[in-house]
């Protein structure tokens, strides 16, 4: 495993999704405005390598033998307009476009149109021939552009596990809008580990809930499609990190194997709006 094998796997995943676009272009030009973003996790012989593209995010939970409490420590970084860095960055790839980043209904977005700088899809800002009609007016650039606007390109960290590592949290950004990293961690610390994904979801509902002086019951009762309006998507995974696993096992047993059921060493929760 290597953070290069990691990034020809998005690019790889981009290429293939562009492809399919292009296929569908002319019978379902909708298509060209559907993105994702993409957060991976991978261990592999002690190593953990997160690689992010677009505003989800990873969090570490940490023993400090110190206190003995868990820490919260933020893995990856968000590609979102609203970051002055992104922002930057998007200001010096694209030196000639005033207009590469614009504050829309008091948010920054990309071409006034998206929040997220990197993304798998999106071929509307990827490739000017499928910034055109068929394509909705809503998603078409005024003037025509002849470099990618977004990126698939992942940001990649590596950095080596240590017995104090105790789980691994990865979620879209609909949970940390509800929830802090230190506010996530401690919910998974205090929580059985069967269900502990699904307690994150539900908190992070229940925030949004409260947020539009309603009952968490009662914004369960709404109708997806008009749930987004509530809050947004969100998926959570949090995977247990058994030191004695990573780094006691015979080097022949699979470092990157986890079981599921009962005891497991992940768990799962997901929510659309």
């Amino acid at each position: 495993m290597s953070a290069d094998v990691i990034n020809k796997a998005f690019l790889a995943t981009e290429e293939e999704f562009l492809s399919l676009v292009e296929n569908q272009w002319l019978h379902k030009p909708l298509i060209a405005s559907v993105g994702s973003c993409c957060l991976i996790g991978i261990i592999c012989s002690g190593e953990l390598y997160i690689a992010n593209a677009g505003d989800s995010r990873a969090v570490l939970g940490r023993l400090d033998e110190a206190t003995k409490d868990i820490k919260a420590i933020q893995l990856s970084a968000e590609h979102n307009a609203s970051r002055a860095s992104v922002r930057e960055e998007l200001r010096s790839l694209h030196p000639n476009d005033p207009q590469i980043v614009v504050m829309k209904h008091r948010v920054w977005r990309v071409k006034g149109l998206i929040q997220i700088s990197r993304s798998i899809g999106d071929a509307y800002l990827k490739k000017a021939e499928f910034n055109k009609a068929p394509l909705l007016p809503k998603f078409r650039l005024s003037e025509p552009f002849d470099q990618p606007i977004l990126k698939a390109e992942p940001a990649i960290l590596v950095q080596q596990l240590c017995p104090q590592d105790q789980f691994l949290i990865l979620a879209s950004d609909g949970l940390w809008e509800r929830l802090s990293n230190q506010e996530a961690v401690n919910i998974v610390q205090s929580c059985p580990r069967n269900g502990a994904a699904k307690k994150l979801v539900k908190t992070a509902l229940c925030e949004a809930a409260k947020k539009r002086e309603m009952r968490y019951s009662d914004l369960r009762k709404i109708d997806r499609g008009v749930r987004r309006h509530f809050h947004d998507d969100i998926t959570v995974i949090v995977l247990y990190l058994d030191s004695n696993f990573l780094f006691h096992a015979n080097s022949r047993v699979p470092l990157v194997s986890i079981k599921g059921g009962g005891d497991s060493g992940y768990d799962i929760g997901i929510i659309d709006a």
